[in-house]
């Protein structure tokens, strides 16, 4: 992949799979026929309004629970399976279920500080959504959030199923910051942060500290978490005695911020990128590919 784009060179030896292919199963050799096509390519519903962006699984078998969706102008219920032939509508609003089936779409944005990660706030500040691109019959998701003073990569896709697996704590997929604090840490206070700290809700610690240097009382830290608590890094920090004053997330899993990408400029992947990314989410082990070099490429 040309420097240009988002690392992923890890990948390069890896086929991605056919997203098609995970969506709809073929049905075993010898069961084949219209009846068969047809059961094959039927899914949940819940699970086609999670992949079109509206939220997760969870979440959708409450929207069909209290009547909001319907398939072909009747009232949708738990079980229920749609095809694309189906027409899906949530609250009155037209669901492209034939979108579904095709490469996700995912836009990287160089959040600002000041800027906050909701759709609508009740102060009137500025948001990320305001930004994006409008859609039709599915939204945006943000993968994560960053708090208000928090600068840097902020990954938004219309997958339910990608944001869930790139969120979900079992995964373990590794964010990277860069970290401005007043003041050095001594090697036991990055010992500690290493080896786990208690916070209020529950033990956390950093995977990797990598001292960046600084000038007069400013130090910067290069740090490596592999978990999406509410302010984890500026909590660790403060557990210590330090206070971060200036935040910026740099990487998050196999996505490098790109450098030419500006403060407050979006950027869609290409599709192959994404089929890349999702290839990547696959792999059993996704550890020793995650990190890339600081020139762009992967370990």
């Amino acid at each position: 992949m040309a420097a240009a784009r988002t690392p992923f060179a890890a990948e390069a030896e890896q086929e991605p799979r056919d997203e098609d292919a995970v969506l709809a199963p073929r049905a075993p050799r010898g069961q084949r026929g219209p009846r068969a096509d047809a059961a094959a390519e039927s899914q949940k519903l819940q699970k086609i309004l999670a992949q079109a962006g509206l939220g997760s699984r969870r979440l959708m078998e409450t929207w069909i629970e209290a009547g909001r969706i319907t398939v072909n102008g009747k009232v949708a219920g738990i079980g229920t399976r749609v095809t694309p032939e189906d027409r899906i509508h949530a609250d009155g609003r037209a669901v492209q279920i034939a979108a579904v089936a095709q490469t996700p779409r995912v836009l990287l944005y160089h959040k600002p500080d000041g800027e906050i990660v909701t759709r609508d706030d009740p102060q009137g500040r500025e948001t990320v959504f305001t930004r994006l691109p409008k859609l039709r019959g599915a939204r945006w998701l943000s993968i994560g959030r960053l708090d208000v003073s928090t600068s840097g990569l902020l990954i938004f896709t219309t997958s339910g199923a990608l944001a869930n697996t790139m969120m979900h704590p079992r995964f373990a997929v590794e964010r990277e910051y860069a970290a401005r604090v007043f003041g050095q840490l001594t090697q036991e206070q990055g010992a500690q942060l290493l080896e786990g700290v208690a916070l209020e809700d529950g033990l956390a610690r950093f995977d990797k500290i990598d001292d960046e240097g600084g000038e007069g009382s400013n130090h910067w830290y290069r740090l490596v978490v592999s978990e999406g608590r509410n302010r984890v890094v500026r909590r660790l920090f403060e557990a210590v005695g330090f206070t971060v004053s200036r935040l910026m997330r740099v990487r998050f899993g196999a996505i490098q911020l790109p450098p030419r990408l500006k403060r407050g400029q979006i950027e869609e992947l290409p599709p192959a990128d994404v089929k890349r990314l999702l290839a990547w989410l696959e792999k059993p082990v996704r550890a020793e590919a995650q990190t890339p070099h600081r020139n762009g490429r992967q370990t």
